[in-house]
């Protein structure tokens, strides 16, 4: 099994990444204020604009470190990696039926049908726990409506309809969002989804957090040997990555959604830490990012049962399971790919 390492974050826009000996040193100034063996890395993401050495870029590359970009807003830059690792026939095997529609939507139908379920599980949840504060009615009518939207799911033999399916399921979760944010609705509400940028609170925490999932579940997937590019839900397009979308579907409510949600109604975060632009878009400031991913990485520590290993793992473990359950579908080992369901 994969050990869960640690994530190097780097949020001060003012450092730089370099490389001295066998260890990572960040740079402010003219001084050292970090130092971390690359020997206990698993990934790097720089939320910064000096960048990292060339030095620093190969080490990463040949010790198979992730080493992420992304702006000081959240935005994805662009990835480093070394040379293709992995079993040329498992990849070689993800072309092939990524061209193939027939057997791609089997894939992509079990990305969605996971997803559609976490969301559902997220609503129940809400509905379990603060019945007597939310309108129970309207949250009731959307599981429903998602779980009607399930059974119609696995009769899809177009990509097309399963895209139409993912889009009207996005809108029943949506529509409903708003009750989940039980505290700081003054700072904290949701409307819409808006992205690119995000025009409030609400948008711009989940935004980064997806960013960072997606960050996670490309990586998973290199680990593996798939190629994060080749899709089966998401469709090809230059500097995508479409499977790491299609993997993170599933994942997105129990990853991102829910901590979003804990971290607005425990307070942790509030809505001084936002800041709109002239643009109307809005940031999170060096602070509040700081608290997000300190909890984005104590929720990786936590321990489940993985409902189809029926094992006990690290929560941040799902993304590289996940990736390696896919994988074993491709390889033929497995009947069908077992999405992730949060119980």
């Amino acid at each position: 099994m994969k050990k869960l390492l640690n994530v190097l974050y780097v949020t001060a826009p003012d450092t730089y990444l370099a490389l001295d000996g066998e260890n990572v040193i960040v740079r402010k100034d003219d001084d050292i204020a970090m130092r971390l063996p690359l020997h206990n890395l698993e990934n790097i993401v720089c939320f910064n604009y000096q960048g990292t050495s060339p030095a620093l870029m190969g080490a990463c590359a040949e010790h198979n470190i992730g080493l992420c970009f992304l702006s000081p807003r959240g935005y994805f830059l662009g990835r480093v990696t070394g040379k293709i690792k992995g079993n040329v026939l498992l990849r070689k095997k993800q072309f092939l039926i990524s061209e193939n529609e027939k057997e791609s939507v089997k894939i992509a139908a079990s990305f969605l049908i996971g997803k559609i379920s976490n969301c559902r599980r997220v609503i129940e949840r809400a509905i379990r726990d603060h019945g007597l504060i939310i309108d129970r009615f309207e949250l009731g009518k959307a599981s429903a409506s998602l779980k009607d939207t399930l059974k119609t799911i696995p009769n899809c033999t177009r990509n097309d309809d399963l895209m139409g399916f993912e889009g009207s399921s996005a809108k029943i979760y949506f529509k409903v969002f708003d009750q989940l944010i039980l505290q700081q609705k003054d700072s904290f509400f949701f409307k819409e989804r808006s992205r690119r940028p995000p025009m409030d609170n609400m948008n711009t925490l989940l935004s980064f957090l997806y960013t960072i999932l997606a960050n996670e579940a490309a990586s998973a997937l290199e680990t593996v040997g798939l190629d994060p590019y080749i899709g089966f839900l998401h469709q090809d397009r230059p500097g995508r990555p479409s499977l790491a979308l299609d993997l993170m579907e599933e994942l997105r409510p129990v990853f991102a959604d829910r901590l979003a949600l804990s971290l607005i109604n425990r307070k942790q975060v509030s809505g001084k830490g936002f800041l709109q632009k002239e643009s109307g878009g809005v940031i999170m400031d060096d602070e509040t990012r700081k608290v997000v991913l300190k909890e984005w990485q104590e929720r990786k520590k936590e321990q489940i049962v993985h409902p189809f290993l029926k094992e006990r793992i690290d929560f941040g473990l799902i993304p590289y399971i996940q990736a390696l359950l896919l994988s074993r579908y491709l390889r033929g080992d497995l009947d069908a790919y077992p999405p992730f369901f949060w119980n």
